[in-house]
Formats: structure tokens, C-alpha cells, sequence
């Protein structure tokens, strides 16, 4: 799912084991907004023999390991691409499949997720989603409204460029003056203007693209281009990448 070609969505012993990678990583040097297009879940099934669902189906128990993980690697906003606008080229059979899995998903986790304090919200363009799949993610993001221990973001049929379009669209009908608009106008009329911007966007699967995803909010992010197909990236390997974070000096465009 997401990227491209939309390639995901998608225990203790490596949650513990991420933890402890991460325990000296000063509070300040933490990544708080991770973003990850997870990439690789039909290459992981199709390496294997698998049809490509296996994959997906793979990438989905994947999310569940890494949003347990990140409350305790101090990442507190997880935004992670499941579907782009570009993956209804897909086949039809791998479409509904995606949908279905990203159903079950939501009603499997539900529950657990709002136990353990997961604010989940959608971004991406709702309409051409199934009415189903669409009440579905209504009642996960109400139900998980007053959550605030990791705030989980989930972009399906989310694309960058349509995001904007979406935006400017909306404030011309507004009757704002296009002329004139300013940064912040624009960053408050995008499916994302509750949250704070990423401070990393990490990509597996060996791609190096940003695949149409948040190009607004990531102009200052800083990137990781990882090997590992999404079904096989591990918490602990998630803690590596955010102690490289930690190790960086972000200027924002300034001299230090």
C-alpha cells in the first residue's frame, strides 16, 4: 500500500528490545511525527510464491507491532500511507482486497487501539471510498477521540498534489482571495491541519521516492530510505532509524 504503488496496510520480546535501543536518546532529539510509506508488500508475498494479499495481509499484523512501539520510542504522531490516489490503477481484485483488509482491520482493532490510548484519524478524499468502509472509519475516529498517548494517521486515496488542489479549491469557494493567500491559510484548509509536521519520513522497500505523499508538510523532514520490505521492518529496527534521527542537526534552512 501507498508509495507507487501503494504497498502496505496496510509481541513484547521487540517492543521491549526497541525500548531499550532507544532508552539514552535525549527527549528533545526524538522524532515526535514519524511518517512511513510502507512499501514492499507484494514484493515480500510474490518473493515467497504468495499472492500479493498475503503480503498485504502480512503488512497490516506489521502496523499493529509498530503502533504498539512508538509511545515508547517517544514518537507521539504515527502517519503512515496505506492507499494512494494512484493505487486505484491496480487490479480489481487487488483493490477490493486492500479495502477489505483495511475493514477488518479497523474492526479487529478498534478495541485495542482505544485501550491503549490511539488516536486514529483519516486523511485522503473519503468520497470514492465505500459508504461501509467510510461509517467504519467515522466510528474509529470518534470512538478514539479523546486519546492522546500516540496520535495514529492513516492516508488512504491520499495523494499530495490532490490534497492541495482539495485545499485551494475549497478556500475559492470560500470566497478567499487566491491572490493573497498566505502559507498558513493554505496549511489550514489540508486534511492535515490538526497536526504538526513530520519530523521523519521513512520509506522501506529499497524505493527512494516520495511518492506523491505530504508534500506540503514534509519540506523540512528529514529522510530514511530503507531495504527491508514493510512485512519484515521490525521495531527495533525503527529504533535504529530514529537514533540516526537523533543524531542530526536541523537547521530549517539557517547557519548554526
Amino acid at each position: 500500500m501507498g508509495g507507487d504503488a501503494g504497498e502496505a496496510m496496510t509481541g513484547e520480546g521487540p517492543e521491549v528490545a526497541a525500548r531499550e535501543e532507544m532508552a539514552a536518546t535525549p527527549a528533545e532529539k526524538c522524532a515526535e511525527h514519524v511518517a512511513i510509506i510502507m512499501d514492499g508488500n507484494g514484493r515480500w508475498a510474490s518473493q515467497r510464491g504468495w499472492p500479493r494479499l498475503v503480503g498485504h495481509r502480512r503488512g497490516a499484523e506489521r502496523v499493529r507491532q509498530i503502533v504498539r512501539a512508538c509511545p515508547d520510542l517517544g514518537v507521539r504522531w504515527l502517519t503512515i500511507y496505506a492507499f494512494s490516489t494512484e493505487n486505484w490503477k491496480r487490479s480489481t481484485e487487488e483493490v477490493l482486497g486492500l479495502m477489505s483488509i483495511f475493514s477488518r482491520y479497523i474492526q479487529r482493532e478498534a478495541g485495542r487501539l482505544s485501550q491503549e490510548g490511539v488516536r486514529v484519524r483519516f486523511i485522503g478524499e473519503r468520497g470514492r471510498l465505500d459508504p461501509k468502509l467510510q461509517r467504519l472509519m467515522a466510528g474509529i475516529e470518534s470512538r478514539t477521540a479523546d486519546n492522546d498517548r500516540l496520535n495514529l494517521t492513516v492516508a488512504i486515496n491520499y495523494g499530495g498534489r490532490d490534497e492541495i488542489l482539495r485545499a485551494v479549491r475549497a478556500l475559492a469557494a470560500q470566497g478567499g482571495d487566491l491572490a493573497a493567500l498566505s502559507e498558513a491559510e493554505l496549511a489550514s484548509a489540508l486534511d492535515t491541519h490538526a497536526m504538526p509536521d513530520p519530523d521523519l519520513v521513512i520509506r522501506t522497500s529499497g524505493e527512494t521516492r516520495v511518492s506523491n505523499f505530504l508534500l506540503w508538510q514534509a519540506a523540512y523532514a528529514e529522510y530514511e530510505f530503507t531495504p527491508t520490505l514493510w512485512p519484515d521492518f521490525t521495531p527495533e529496527e525503527l529504533a535504529r532509524i530514529l537514533d540516526r534521527f537523533a543524531g542530526r542537526e536541523r537547521r530549517f534552512g539557517a547557519v548554526k
